[in-house]
């Protein structure tokens, strides 16, 4: 029901914001350096992320209402706080990129900063409710307690998934494609703990806004996320790992944003070490764009692949669990 609600909702709300964000020339500049065949995409809307975040707030609210719990508890509030506060740093960048014409965004360091303190402010927020500090490896007993080192781990996980699914958003489809099924993933598990069912309910939302976005995203694209979208599901995903203590999962289920982010850092160590590339272009899809496949085969497999870790995932922690 979560699913199907959220997913009638953006599909409901892309044809009322799509050609709102044409009138308003938030067209999609495409760097010169990225693939050539990308260049007929330019103009295309984008921060059509605003949609996504929109359908997963009320569907996540309207279904804990149903639930009747009382009110909206802690767990919800803090992935609405993540959710909003990285896609407000991913609508900025995507407002200064394609209105200001500044084709970079914010700087890093000023994206940084803003990812560390919505991080901050989510751990504080965390420890005030006693939320233990421990980190458990999968499929065994063994706990690490981390005491305040947690809180360092929560700044990495937050800002690195952020940034990690942000460099997966670069096709098609892609990304929410393979968000969807990293989303699934964590709503299967976060029911099968019997972690709140508010996390469950969000990250089933978040399943059923992605796939009614994927409705217009799908190649040929009619609306690209854009940074509002890739940041404020990049934060929640790790946001959803952390609050069902499943933080080293979150490397298995991601696995397919794990590998992009690995592409561009080899690439990059590669070619300041020895002047050489290790791949066509990073980050991964498009070397294989590169090597002559379609946007839509690399979209495909991608999808696959993700579902394969998705898979692994689920089965280290409930098969082995």
């Amino acid at each position: 029901m979560t699913i199907a609600i959220a997913f009638l909702i953006t599909v409901l709300l892309s044809p009322i914001f799509i050609p709102f964000l044409r009138r308003l020339k938030f067209g999609q500049s495409i760097r010169e350096e990225g693939p050539q065949s990308h260049l007929k995409k330019t103009g295309t809307p984008t921060m059509g992320g605003l949609i996504i975040v929109v359908g997963i707030i009320i569907t996540s609210i309207i279904m804990v209402s149903k639930a009747g719990e009382d009110g909206i508890g802690y767990q919800l509030w803090l992935l609405l706080l993540v959710l909003v506060g990285y896609g407000t740093l991913g609508f900025l960048d995507d407002f200064i990129k394609v209105v200001m014409k500044r084709n970079l965004g914010l700087t890093s360091k000023q994206k940084l900063v803003g990812q560390v303190v919505i991080a901050l402010v989510f751990y504080f927020i965390l420890r005030s409710q006693d939320f233990p500090t421990y980190i458990q490896v999968p499929g065994t007993e063994f706990r690490w307690e981390l005491g305040w080192g947690y809180a360092l781990l929560i700044i990495v996980m937050l800002v690195g998934s952020s940034n990690a699914v942000n460099l997966t958003d670069g096709l098609d489809g892609l990304l929410a494609g393979t968000a969807a099924i990293a989303f699934g993933a964590f709503g299967i598990l976060a029911w099968y703990g019997l972690a709140s069912s508010e996390v469950t309910i969000f990250a089933l939302a978040a399943v059923g806004a992605l796939l009614g976005f994927l409705v217009f995203n799908a190649h040929p694209a009619k609306v690209f996320m854009g940074d509002t979208g890739s940041l404020a599901l990049g934060g929640s995903i790790a946001a959803i790992a952390i609050l069902t203590k499943l933080e080293i999962i979150l490397v298995i289920v991601g696995g397919v944003f794990v590998m992009e982010t690995l592409s561009v850092i080899i690439q990059v160590i590669s070619f300041k070490t020895t002047g050489k590339r290790v791949f066509k272009m990073s980050p991964l899809h498009h070397h294989y764009e590169l090597m002559g496949w379609s946007e839509w085969r690399v979209v495909t497999t991608f999808w696959l692949i993700g579902l394969v870790f998705a898979a692994l995932g689920i089965y280290i922690e409930v098969g082995l669990g």
